[in-house]
């Protein structure tokens, strides 16, 4: 079962600045979902989350500072993740990420969206909040 889910807004910082911060792999510990990220080589790593999950992500596209895609995968899905970053008039940088991900258990449809919503909720919460106080 493939699952779909995307999100766009606007935060109040520069393109440059925004891609720094999503892009790090060294600087996430304003992601309040995460404990680590470990760092594999040029396009791979895992993040490990408070609960003990670890995803793999692959690198598969980066266009600094507007586009950076990977591949992902853990125990529970596969999929497939764009960011898109554009840069907008006072400082401000509109965000459109999208994920396509592929159950590897079957759970409801309803679950897997409220959970990926939930998710991109608490990143877009952690992201704005990292932002204004840089």
């Amino acid at each position: 079962m493939s699952v779909q889910s995307r999100i766009r807004y606007t935060v109040p910082a520069d393109i440059q600045t925004v891609w720094r911060t999503v892009t790090s792999l060294t600087d996430y510990t304003w992601r309040s979902d995460l404990v680590k990220i470990e760092r594999l080589d040029d396009t791979q790593f895992i993040e490990h989350t408070q609960s003990g999950m670890a995803t793999l992500f692959r690198v598969t596209q980066t266009q600094p500072p507007h586009l950076w895609a990977f591949d992902m995968e853990n125990d529970y899905f596969s999929g497939h993740w764009t960011g898109r970053f554009t840069a907008l008039d006072d400082n401000r940088t509109e965000l459109d990420f999208a994920e396509d991900i592929t159950l590897k258990k079957r759970l409801p449809r309803w679950l897997v969206r409220f959970y990926l919503y939930r998710q991109q909720q608490r990143y877009r919460r952690d992201l704005c909040r990292k932002l204004q106080n840089l």
